[in-house]
Parts: C-alpha cells; structure tokens; sequence
C-alpha cells in the first residue's frame, strides 16, 4: 500500500514537472544560440591564429611534413 501511495505521489509531482520541461527547453535552446554561434567564432579566430603562428614551422620543415598530414 506504501509503494502504491508513493507511486500517486511521484505522478502528483512529475506530471508538471515534465510539462514544464516540455515548455522551457525550446526556450532556453533558443536562448543559447547566440551563445553557440559566439563560442563557434571565437573557436575558429584562435584556430585561425595557431594556423598563423604554426605557419612558418610549417614551411620549415619541408614539403614531407605537408604530405604526411
């Protein structure tokens, strides 16, 4: 009878929680794209400055270094 009374319990409880979830998580992925769309700019800024700065070791070792990668 216990398990069953926690059982109605647990129902009481999730059914809103579950909506409410259903509700928010559209928003706040909406909400994150502008962060999404940051963090992917900055990526590929400091990925282009490592290509930059890694530039010249690269030429320096020679045309076996470019085939192999």
């Amino acid at each position: 009878m216990l398990k069953f009374l926690l059982w109605l319990i647990l129902l009481v409880v999730a059914w809103p929680l579950a909506l409410l979830a259903l509700i928010l998580y559209p928003i706040l992925w909406i909400l994150s794209i502008p962060f999404r769309v940051i963090g992917i700019s900055v990526r590929g800024a400091l990925d282009l400055m490592g290509a930059i700065l890694k530039l010249p070791a690269r030429v320096l070792q020679g045309p076996k270094a470019f085939r192999s990668s």
